[in-house]
């Protein structure tokens, strides 16, 4: 935390929960703390989300000082509230985060940029031409080593069949799930193999 009261401790009333003489780096750290348990115990995703953004230009400024990542995590979702929380939830991640409305242009980053890409994570029903199934059987095929992740509010088609070392998570998702898989593809680029 920066200002002023950075290293000046904190004196809260008798009854506050809080102890006495506590600085505000140490109120900061034991918060950041108890967002973490909250998370890891299932804090709903729009909480999540909202709570990450309030969080973002902190993160920004510290980012300056780390090196940037050359992982990419490409969402590909056409409704812009579930894109913004999709990429909230992978900003946590080590993977820089880039985002489409829909399949064409997530193909032509991934022609540019497709071996920096680890996941692409996408919604089947798309806005365009193609959707997040065929463009998932695209990736697939031009990119084998990146990690597809599909999702839907609505089950898969019996003919619908994934792509190889696809996952296919139903929404709505979990911010779990998806970190997982983030996690899964910073880890072991190549796709698990069935």
């Amino acid at each position: 935390m920066k200002g002023p009261f950075r290293d000046r401790p904190y004196e809260g009333r008798g009854d506050d929960p809080l102890l006495p003489g506590m600085k505000l780096d140490q109120i900061g750290q034991a918060l950041a703390s108890c967002y973490d348990n909250l998370v890891a115990e299932g804090l709903p995703d729009h909480l999540a989300a909202l709570v990450r953004r309030v969080d973002r230009a902190e993160r920004a400024a510290h980012a300056k000082d780390r090196a940037p990542s050359s992982r990419v995590a490409l969402v590909v979702e056409d409704e812009q509230e579930t894109r913004d929380l999709a990429e909230s939830v992978l900003e946590e991640t080590d993977l820089r985060v880039v985002g489409c409305d829909n399949a064409e242009k997530a193909l032509s980053y991934l022609q540019d940029h497709g071996g920096d890409v680890a996941l692409v994570f996408a919604d089947i029903r798309l806005a365009g031409a193609m959707d997040g199934m065929q463009l998932a059987r695209a990736i697939a095929t031009l990119w084998p080593c990146t990690r597809l992740v599909v999702t839907s509010g609505v089950d898969l088609d019996p003919g619908d069949d994934l792509p190889e070392g696809a996952v296919f998570i139903p929404k709505p998702w979990r911010a779990f799930d998806v970190l997982k898989e983030a996690d899964r593809a910073t880890r072991d680029p190549t796709p698990p193999v069935s």
